[in-house]
């Protein structure tokens, strides 16, 4: 069975793939892992890949929890994936993240950052 912070955790994921395809992202994969972690979902805004980094939190903001040495494993991930994925490079990519915090059972806030991370 679930943690309580890991069912929090996919239905702030679940919440943030319909808020993705609500804005025209289409979602490739969820939850793609390897060596160096886990990228919550891989999506496309037209051309662009986008990986996105979900962050859900209870009574705090969640856009506060990414720290540096967090961004730095999203590039690192990042990466992996298009090395995994042969993809060109020249593939146009970038880093987003969508926050969102939750009070009394209900997503109150959320925060979506395109580019959030950078090189």
């Amino acid at each position: 069975m679930p943690t309580p912070k890991r069912q929090l955790g996919d239905r702030g994921e679940q919440a943030a793939t319909a808020y993705l395809e609500q804005c025209g992202y289409t979602i490739v994969t969820r939850n793609w892992r390897c060596r160096y972690g886990e990228i919550d979902l891989v999506a496309r805004d037209g051309e662009q890949l986008v990986f996105v980094e979900v962050r859900t939190r209870r009574d705090s903001y969640a856009l506060e929890s990414i720290t540096a040495p967090k961004q730095q494993r999203l590039i690192a991930l990042a990466y992996q994936y298009l090395i995994d994925h042969q993809l060109p490079p020249a593939t146009l990519w970038r880093i987003d993240v969508v926050a969102l915090t939750v009070t009394a059972g209900r997503f109150v806030v959320c925060d979506h950052v395109v580019s959030a991370v950078g090189e």
